[in-house]
């Protein structure tokens, strides 16, 4: 008995040691692999010598997260957590130089790029497209390339796209950075850097450079012949009586004898001011202020002898009266007082919600409070489409409490209770559900064709959506903690009180310029056109009685709630 057991014993003693060193040798093995790894990148000698300049951190690394259909919505596992930083003068120190080494690679991960070798050096580049590269400029928040437009697009980004969408804005200058970054402006206002500094591929576009870390490799757009620029998010915002000392004042100022609406909008754009002020033979530029509210234009017909971007003729008089009328376009231009936009500095430990029925306008409202506050704005699903054109919250876990609301079409009980207060977003059923179908048959600021319309589709969602509409609203007037309800009607025809409704419940102080400075660019990239609608009434009689009863429940249940109603023409007559 004694000789087994002996045995017995030895044998659990061999294998104790075995499985010791199978796990060592396993540890071993994986130090070796990593540090092998760090040894090829960091190491790199494209890394050692470049600039040791401390910049502001790019976001954490995120994985490439397979493509959303229409209609399904997916929550991100992962969250970015944006470093900022100022920018330091160039010195020798090798810690700095190892840490902007380690932000390009950090930068080359996310982007799934090749390791770089010396075959794939863009030292010189010639531009197979019809812009000029002008170099590599610094961009970081002390010292900005470039100061206007922004387009976000982490798939696809090329030099052709941005250089298009800068031209399409009006703007002489496209710079590329982090492989998917585009910004635009009409002049650098930046010194060089290096030409290694910009060594990121474009995600779309392999051997194009496209910037690096704080750095914009900037091309000069095709430039075309005055008159034929096409611009996109121009905007007529109306007819306005002007004082002669007010119109004094403004920054800009050209006389020409043959003017048009056109060549003004250029002019101001070139300018890069949001606002272009038309009177033939006079072209003002300034910014956006209370002189142009929305509720306080003029009868059109005062400013109808040069109506049309494009209008030519006679010129008027050159002598003014002390109040002229004046035509007003809103430019390609974003006002740069609401341009920036950070994550909330310190985590909040409430959640506020921005929840609507899906189709109620829940993104142009999102876009609207971030210009208004400053701050992201996060969301409970992830769509990828939105943070390509700039939401950056639609990565962030939306628990973080760095976003200043979360959006969220949910209406359980369970979910409106995570939330410790709320923005109820409210807008007619008929249009939201119009909104919504638009939305799942072609995109966010697509249309749905006529054809879907009169498809079998259209009636099996009308059936479901509509009641979903009545139930999340009742939903949140039963068990929200703490509301705010917002109509979208309202937002559209009185937005400057409406916004500082919404700046109030969330805590916010913002100043007039900012609430302006969200006036003049409400619409963005991110409102769908209402021109496209169907060629007929897509509602039938017996969609229309569901309906008209839905909003009579959600009609009264505001009313218990000490709410005021449904605006009267959400109403059935």
């Amino acid at each position: 008995m004694v000789v087994p057991l002996y045995k017995l014993q030895c044998l659990l003693k061999h294998v104790h040691m075995l499985l010791l060193c199978l796990g060592i040798a396993y540890l071993m093995a994986g130090s070796l692999l990593l540090l092998q790894r760090s040894n090829v990148r960091v190491g790199h000698s494209s890394l050692t010598n470049l600039p040791p300049l401390s910049l502001a951190a790019p976001p954490l690394a995120l994985r490439t997260v397979g493509t959303v259909g229409l209609g399904v919505r997916a929550r991100s596992r992962w969250a970015t957590v944006p470093v900022s930083g100022g920018a330091a003068r160039p010195s020798r120190n090798i810690a700095a130089s190892r840490s902007l080494g380690v932000q390009h690679l950090h930068r080359r991960w996310f982007h799934n790029l090749l390791p770089e070798g010396s075959e794939q050096r863009l030292s010189v580049y010639r531009s197979r497209h019809k812009g000029t590269y002008m170099g590599c400029f610094l961009h970081n928040a002390s010292d900005q390339a470039l100061g206007g437009t922004i387009l976000y697009d982490l798939r696809k980004m090329t030099s052709a796209l941005c250089q298009d969408t800068c031209s399409e804005s009006g703007y002489q200058f496209a710079g590329l950075e982090y492989g998917a970054e585009c910004h635009c402006g009409n002049r650098i206002s930046s010194s060089r850097a290096p030409e290694e500094d910009c060594s990121l591929m474009c995600r779309g576009e392999r051997g194009a450079p496209c910037g690096g870390v704080g750095r914009l490799s900037i091309y000069k757009v095709e430039e075309q012949l005055p008159g034929h620029r096409k611009f996109r998010n121009v905007h007529y915002r109306g007819c306005f009586q002007l004082l002669k000392n007010t119109i004094g004042t403004f920054p800009v100022y050209a006389f020409q004898p043959n003017l048009t609406a056109q060549s003004c909008i250029e002019t101001c754009t070139d300018k890069e001011l949001p606002l272009a002020v038309f009177s033939r033979p006079h072209c003002f530029c300034t910014w956006a202020s209370s002189l142009f509210s929305a509720n306080q234009p003029s009868d059109s017909q005062q400013c109808v002898d040069t109506s049309g971007p494009n209008q030519t003729g006679a010129a008027l008089p050159t002598a003014h009266t002390e109040a002229d009328h004046y035509q007003v376009y809103q430019t390609p231009v974003l006002d740069s007082r609401c341009k920036e936009r950070m994550f909330l500095p310190q985590r909040s430990s409430s959640l506020v919600a921005l929840s609507s029925f899906p189709g109620a306008g829940n993104t142009w409202v999102r876009h609207l409070i971030e210009l208004v506050t400053g701050f992201y704005t996060g969301s409970f699903y992830f769509d990828g489409t939105l943070y390509n054109r700039g939401f950056k919250g639609e990565k962030d876990f939306w628990k973080s409490g760095r976003s200043i609301c979360v959006k969220t079409h949910e209406s359980g009980q369970k979910e409106i209770e995570m939330f410790t207060s709320a923005i109820l977003l409210i807008r007619n059923p008929y249009r939201s559900l119009m909104a919504e179908f638009n939305r799942k048959c072609a995109g966010h600021l697509g249309h749905a064709s006529d054809a879907q319309w009169k498809s079998k589709e259209w009636p099996e969602f009308v059936s479901s959506y509509a009641p979903w509409w009545a139930s999340h609203a009742l939903s949140w007037l039963k068990f929200g903690q703490r509301l705010l309800v917002v109509h979208y009607e309202e937002l559209q025809t009185a937005l400057i009180p409406q916004l500082r409704r919404i700046v109030s419940f969330l805590n916010v102080t913002v100043d007039e310029e900012r609430l302006l400075c969200a006036q003049g660019n409400q619409n963005g990239h991110f409102k769908r056109s209402g021109s496209q609608r169907p060629s007929f009434d897509p509602f039938t009689p017996d969609m229309r009685s569901a309906i008209d009863s839905l909003i009579h429940d959600v009609h009264q249940a505001l009313q218990s709630r000490n709410f005021t109603g449904l605006p009267q023409e959400y109403l059935p007559r």
